[in-house]
């Protein structure tokens, strides 16, 4: 049996090379303010593909996308095991574009201290008065040139996006992202869910079209929240890893520019953590992960 080591690895998910296809596993590693922590979240990963899979599904008659099959029995005998399953998704190559697509239809997070300084979110004016967690009169892109493993994403304006790929394709990339979020938002809402923000990533197929890649629309790249506790003017808990980033920055004593290993986590951040994961797959796709 051929085995495969990662060609390329990232905080949370390993690609692997299989000749005609990459194989893009989701571990259940965690990340919280770009460090990568000592405990691992049970079920995450399947989380996360089987998440992107239903996407993938409901959002291909939008814009193509990279998945092939998410079922270890079409991936080489490597990958046959139960380390693999649930969490694998075998895809064709692109060549990705340097660019994180951000939609917002709610102002919150970084796009909320930008508002907060200028009045604007990437170059764009928005009406004055805005209060946090508020849903935008309409969704915008909002994108980031994508940084080195570690370093945060820089957000840019279109113009900026443009001169990196060429207009027609900057342009085409900001339509796809609009209606990707609102397909998705409003399916979200049929499921008492706010797709608050998120983020696509593309890349140029083998013809040099724009194909759908990476994950898409997981609570790792997306804000969603309980639309039963939404509340203008105030933060919406998120069906992501809040629950870790409030305990690493209110209650573990850990500095994070320290450059230290930020501690472990307690048994319940964990737990309760991972029941987010599970909730947000249960709601948005209308049925449990199967275990």
């Amino acid at each position: 049996m051929q085995e495969y080591r990662p060609v390329k690895e990232g905080k949370v998910r390993e690609i692997y090379d299989v000749g005609e296809g990459l194989i893009m596993v989701a571990t259940d590693r965690i990340s919280a303010f770009d460090v990568i922590l000592k405990n691992r979240i049970t079920d995450k990963g399947a989380v996360l593909t089987q998440l992107s899979r239903f996407w993938f599904e409901y959002t291909k008659d939008v814009m193509p996308n990279h998945m092939i099959s998410t079922d270890t029995a079409d991936m080489p005998e490597y990958f046959r095991t139960p380390e693999f399953e649930r969490r694998s998704m075998l895809c064709k190559k692109l060549t990705m574009l340097p660019i994180e697509c951000i939609v917002r239809g709610y102002i919150t997070g970084s796009g909320w201290e930008s508002y907060k300084k200028n009045g604007t979110v990437c170059g764009i004016q928005l009406p004055a008065g805005l209060q946090e967690s508020e849903q935008l009169p309409e969704p915008i892109f909002t994108p980031a040139a994508k940084a080195e493993l570690g370093d945060h994403d820089e957000n840019v304006s279109f113009e900026r996006v443009a001169q990196m790929v060429g207009l027609e394709p900057a342009q085409a990339l900001r339509q796809t992202t609009l209606e990707l979020y609102t397909r998705a938002a409003d399916i979200a809402k049929q499921r008492g869910i706010i797709l608050a923000d998120t983020k696509f990533e593309f890349g140029r197929g083998s013809q040099g079209e724009l194909v759908l890649g990476d994950e898409v629309l997981t609570p790792d790249s997306s804000r969603f929240w309980p639309a039963d506790q939404w509340v203008e003017g105030q933060v919406t808990p998120s069906y992501d890893k809040q629950f870790v980033r409030d305990w690493l920055a209110k209650e573990s004593g850990w500095d994070r520019n320290s450059g230290q290993q930020p501690p472990a986590l307690p048994e319940q951040v964990v737990e309760r953590t991972r029941e987010r994961y599970l909730e947000a797959y249960e709601r948005l796709t209308g049925k449990p992960l199967a275990l």
